[in-house]
């Protein structure tokens, strides 16, 4: 039998908390989900920390891993389930470090099996490839091919993230190549039927791959 593919979900760029919080609720009750990544780009710790705060719970109660991106200092004093470091963030020695042995760190290896070697092997708890598609989340500076999974999972027993552009629509390709986790982001907040249901539908695609 075919292992499940899980969902990760990114948390838009930019939101207002007491709505966000909301829709992340309902969003979180309405399938399994693995984790949820805190992606804030230019603000200031106090109010990364302070969102962080007020989301870290609702994620939580939900069974969902708590991941900050970028930031381990701040994933520290957050108290998060992880963080996702970047090959131009906090190096994967700091993130764990800062950590501990106990906490996922999970780290970008862009298109490079390499990177993805170095990562594994120094501990990582994940490695994530991407971009796989054009995303308006985050421009993408490296592309990376389904293969790439699949070799992966032929080798390697390190879960592996597929991230970068992911929808329901284009999802399952990466899912039959080999991704444990797909990375979405925009394809579950900015979902024409809402975020709910783009979590339903993406329930019924693990499932459906798993057979």
């Amino acid at each position: 039998m075919r292992h499940r593919a899980r969902l990760y979900l990114i948390t838009p760029p930019a939101f207002e908390l007491e709505v966000f919080s909301h829709d992340l609720d309902d969003a979180l009750s309405a399938g399994d989900v693995a984790c949820v990544q805190l992606r804030l780009k230019d603000l200031p710790d106090a109010e990364i920390l302070r969102i962080g705060a007020a989301l870290k719970p609702i994620v939580q109660a939900a069974g969902a891993a708590f991941i900050v991106n970028d930031r381990p200092d701040l994933a520290s004093r957050l108290d998060a389930d992880g963080v996702h470091v970047g090959q131009n963030d906090a190096g994967y020695a700091e993130a764990r470090r800062l950590m501990g042995r106990d906490r996922i760190v999970g780290v970008t290896c862009h298109n490079s099996r390499d990177l993805a070697y170095m990562a594994a092997e120094a501990g990582a708890d994940y490695v994530a490839f991407g971009a796989f598609y054009p995303t308006s989340t985050k421009a993408a500076s490296h592309w990376a091919d389904p293969e790439i999974l699949a070799i992966w999972q032929e080798t390697m027993e390190t879960p592996c993230v597929a991230i970068g552009g992911v929808t329901i629509e284009n999802a399952e390709p990466l899912v039959r190549a080999g991704a444990d986790f797909l990375a979405v982001s925009a394809g579950v907040w900015s979902h024409p039927a809402g975020p709910r249901a783009a979590v339903e539908a993406f329930d019924v695609l693990f499932d459906r791959l798993v057979k």
